[in-house]
């Protein structure tokens, strides 16, 4: 087999052919504790392992281009759309489509990131809220509503994540309210002081901001303790994310094969519109 080249690395055998052939979108698993983008880096070094392809560090993303389709929080788990090849240039539309996630609030407590990776800013009493009253205030956050992003997010300034000027002491200014859209949201559980939601909303929505608002709705506050993104656009966390174990060469072509009846026929190639088109990402968490 004839040897080709590939962002400065030589390219030989049947392995490394098949994985330069991928083209597409599929997803993985992102365990908690790992960014997005550590996810990627580890996939990506793991399949150029697999096909004997070596590269330096610094050539790894030109030599096998690979992205995904909305930042998940280190905290947070669940669905990761991966775009490979051609697939890179369809992962704006996972960033504009729905999502699902479940979620798990904590009443009582405030945090500055929102979440359980944070430190406690404020605690209130919760014992006078009723599971009724949860349901209820649900309803205020359901359609096209307004919602202040979180200051420790993906979101940036001046080509920095707010979350990095925040861990470095810098002074950062809310982002203004922004309009969302929120298909449902449903109670699952309620065992005070925690409540478990399942949400479908669509791109740029912030599970944390959406708990914190809810405890200030209750007249107490509350903090987001666990996030599970369970949906992105028509991929589950049920029938086609791939686990570590199957990040393979095989495993990624059988599943872009499979995950194709997902997608459509015929995608545009129109150059797609951010929601909000002063901030360079649109992430959910």
């Amino acid at each position: 087999m004839a040897a080709r080249e590939a962002g400065g690395a030589v390219l030989r055998g049947a392995s490394a052919e098949k994985l330069f052939s991928l083209s597409g979108l599929f997803a993985v698993y992102k365990p908690k504790g790992p960014t997005s983008a550590g996810v990627l880096n580890q996939l990506r070094e793991r399949l150029l392992a697999e096909a004997g392809v070596k590269t330096t560090e610094t050539k790894r993303n030109k030599v096998l281009k690979i992205g995904h389709g909305g930042t998940l929080d280190s905290a947070a788990a669940g669905v990761l759309v991966v775009g490979i090849g051609k697939g890179t240039k369809m992962l704006k539309t996972m960033l504009a489509g729905s999502k699902k996630y479940t979620a798990i609030g904590l009443l009582g407590k405030a945090t500055d990131t929102l979440d359980a990776t944070g430190k406690v800013t404020e605690e209130k009493p919760y014992d006078q809220i009723t599971k009724g009253d949860l349901e209820n205030v649900l309803q205020k956050f359901t359609g096209d509503i307004m919602q202040v992003p979180p200051l420790y997010s993906a979101l940036k300034k001046d080509g920095e994540r707010l979350s990095t000027l925040m861990k470095r002491g810098e002074a950062v200014e809310a982002k203004p309210a922004r309009p969302v859209k929120v298909y449902s949201i449903s109670l699952q559980q309620f065992q005070p002081p925690l409540f478990t939601l399942d949400v479908e909303c669509g791109g740029g929505f912030y599970v944390r901001s959406l708990v914190s608002d809810i405890g200030k709705e209750l007249s107490t506050c509350a903090t987001m303790q666990e996030l599970t993104r369970t949906k992105q656009g028509p991929f589950t966390l049920e029938e086609h994310v791939l686990y570590e174990d199957k990040w393979t060469i095989d495993e990624i072509a059988r599943s872009l094969e499979h995950c194709t009846s997902l997608l459509p026929r015929e995608p545009s190639h129109k150059k797609l519109k951010t929601e909000h088109p002063g901030e360079t990402a649109v992430s959910c968490e």
